[in-house]
């Protein structure tokens, strides 16, 4: 299974439709693309897509590989309930599913079937900014788009089903949640759409703990302009996100190591 530390595993592509095959490849893009921007966690977090067709499934990574191996065919296909229902052949390693993984993405699949994908991040601007009272603040342009993002309290390691009903009301319709003292998160109708929120989730966060590293007072904006700004962001005022810069990042993908398509 193992070759010059690459793990070699058998190809899902035949046993899968079109629709699943490119539901797989564009996840583990997304995983490679996560670990390349500073987003992951070593083997920890989890990013999903449900699966076309399949009413209730979805497509998970395998608990113990790295963000940066990932691929197509690494992926695990589960249902909301937790079963397993496909996965390839990890031999004697036998890979299994992160259960607190399970439990929010299932949470968010189950209740919004127009979500495609989930991601969820441990990076440490998102976790520094989770634990500050003042949550994200909205001093940047890019910053503005998440004037009314959302908060989730922790309550421990997510592995108690009690606790979806909490995570689902603090997320509502939103495409992005802030879980305090814990981490990121953010939706999106297709992999690139929850990819463009996170990538900018992060970049809010890093320049916000940049600004406050600085011991200065911040800039003002006024209300009304910090409205207008928000709601130019929004889906229903401009094409979905994803669209322009998915293709290209693939093309990045494609230059950079295209294993993730095997």
């Amino acid at each position: 299974m193992l070759e010059n530390g690459i793990l070699k595993i058998e190809s899902m592509k035949n046993r899968c439709t079109p629709e699943e095959w490119q539901a797989r490849v564009d996840l583990a893009a997304c995983y490679r693309l996560v670990d390349i921007y500073g987003m992951s966690d070593m083997m920890a977090n989890h990013v999903s897509c449900s699966v076309p067709g399949e009413e209730g499934a979805f497509l998970i990574n395998a608990y113990g590989m790295m963000y940066e191996e990932i691929t197509a065919s690494s992926l695990i296909k589960i249902d909301i309930h937790g079963n397993i229902l496909d996965k390839p052949d990890f031999g004697e390693l036998n890979y299994g599913i992160n259960k607190a993984g399970y439990v929010i993405h299932s949470a968010i699949h189950e209740a919004r079937p127009e979500v495609r994908c989930i991601i969820h991040t441990h990076s440490w601007a998102s976790m520094a900014v989770s634990s500050l009272e003042c949550g994200l603040l909205p001093l940047t342009q890019t910053a503005m788009r998440f004037l009314k993002i959302a908060y989730h309290d922790y309550q421990g390691v997510v592995l108690n089903h009690e606790e979806k009903a909490s995570l689902l009301q603090d997320l509502g319709q939103g495409e992005a949640l802030i879980l305090r003292n814990h981490g990121a998160l953010t939706v999106g109708k297709s992999v690139g759409e929850a990819f463009n929120w996170m990538h900018r989730l992060e970049l809010a966060c890093h320049s916000q703990l940049a600004a406050m590293a600085c011991n200065t007072a911040f800039a003002k904006v006024a209300p009304d302009v910090l409205e207008e700004t928000w709601n130019n962001y929004q889906p229903s005022t401009r094409r979905p996100y994803g669209l322009m810069e998915w293709p290209a990042l693939l093309r990045k993908l494609d230059r950079m190591d295209p294993s993730y398509k095997t």
